[in-house]
């Protein structure tokens, strides 16, 4: 059962007033969540080759989100980019349905689409001309008496794994998704969600600092002392986990105008950001005005694009946000720390190749990127 954002609630993560009333508990008892173990990650698995290439292996094994339902709105829209290394097309077809393939022509592997568009009715490989419908079949050969033998049922397009749900469309590189991953899964997205924006940018670090910066409040009052901690709690979080995904809830100070209010009726949108960990490479922060799906990609042991999609937020009244209203709310983001959150990643991946740690900590503070850790050494010794 698909559980709606607005509620905040799965089987595993607190409701909106079981959340807000235990950081009311936090703020007037000076505490946070807490984890319940200690997580020392050893330095090479930020730098080396070999760590590396086990975890791209293990991405392109798992059902990991590639872009919103909003970012292929019509019929023939389309968005062509590397993910896990593998340079792919994931397309909405002229029937409606999400389809994602190996952006590699089958004559001489050339790229049949590049960017992004939409109102597609083929791709043309820019090379030699051969053409593909948006199901990945092979519509046309100019010459084809050349190429005898040639059976263009065979030959369309690779065809990998994808499925939308919750509104994000997922690919899977190696095998099928399965239907069991998305057993009570949020509706991120909902049906009248508008994408506003998309960036992309690619910072000297590693992709997996880069993930832990999002998941806890611990850094607050000092990394982000001038821009962020003005509005924010410092270290007082909801932080809870699912499996290997996780839910950070960032409070912020004006959550003290609905003390008064009836807790049934408290909603955590407009006094806190949600951020959900979609392991291993994804999140989905929650603010008042847009939701936001970041996808980190790895590019080398010390590079990563981040991918951002920004979308407007859907008012339980009916009523969409302005577009205004949802940029205002994206640029407060980025003044209040996500710039910091960067500089400090592209820091750190400088000190992991020196002699000064054989590890970095992780404590009771950081229990989501403890979970984080966790999951991805399991799933790749397996």
């Amino acid at each position: 059962m698909k559980k709606s954002i607005n509620s905040y609630s799965s089987n595993n993560f607190l409701n909106d007033p079981e959340a807000i009333e235990r950081i009311f508990n936090h703020i007037d008892n000076g505490t946070t969540d807490l984890g319940s173990e200690i997580w020392k990650e050893p330095v090479e698995n930020y730098y080396t080759q070999e760590r590396f290439d086990l975890e791209i292996k293990l991405l392109r094994s798992l059902p990991i989100p590639f872009c919103p339902s909003a970012a292929l709105i019509e019929n023939g829209s389309y968005i062509a980019r590397r993910a896990s290394g593998t340079p792919l097309l994931v397309v909405r077809g002229e029937d409606g349905q999400v389809r994602a393939f190996i952006n590699a022509c089958r004559h001489r592997g050339m790229k049949v689409a590049s960017g992004s568009g939409c109102k597609k009715k083929a791709f043309v490989c820019p090379y030699h001309a051969w053409s593909y419908a948006l199901d990945g079949t092979l519509k046309n050969v100019p010459g084809q008496d050349g190429f005898p033998n040639l059976d263009n049922a065979e030959n369309g397009l690779v065809e990998i794994s994808a499925a939308e749900n919750g509104g994000i469309v997922y690919v899977q590189q190696e095998g099928a998704i399965d239907n069991d991953f998305f057993k009570n899964s949020f509706n991120f997205f909902g049906a009248k969600s508008k994408l506003f924006d998309h960036g992309e940018v690619t910072d000297e670090t590693n992709w997996k600092l880069l993930t832990e910066t999002l998941l806890e409040g611990y850094h607050i009052k000092s990394l982000h002392k001038n821009t962020f901690y003005p509005y924010g709690l410092n270290n007082i979080n909801i932080v809870e986990t699912d499996g290997p995904n996780s839910r950070v809830i960032f409070p912020f100070k004006r959550i003290e105008k609905i003390r008064e209010i009836d807790p049934i009726k408290r909603k955590l949108n407009g006094v806190a950001t949600s951020v959900f960990h979609l392991f291993p490479n994804a999140s989905v922060s929650v603010l008042s005005k847009h939701t936001s799906l970041t996808i980190m990609e790895p590019l080398t042991p010390s590079s990563v694009k981040t991918i951002s999609y920004l979308v407007y937020n859907d008012k339980e009244d009916g009523e969409g946000t302005t577009l205004e209203d949802a940029k205002r709310d994206a640029q407060f983001v980025y003044e209040s720390g996500q710039s910091e959150d960067r500089e400090a990643a592209r820091k750190i991946q400088e000190t992991v190749t020196t002699a000064a740690n054989t590890h970095l900590t992780f404590g009771f503070f950081e229990k989501a990127i403890v979970n984080f850790h966790k999951h991805l050494t399991l799933k790749i010794k397996k």
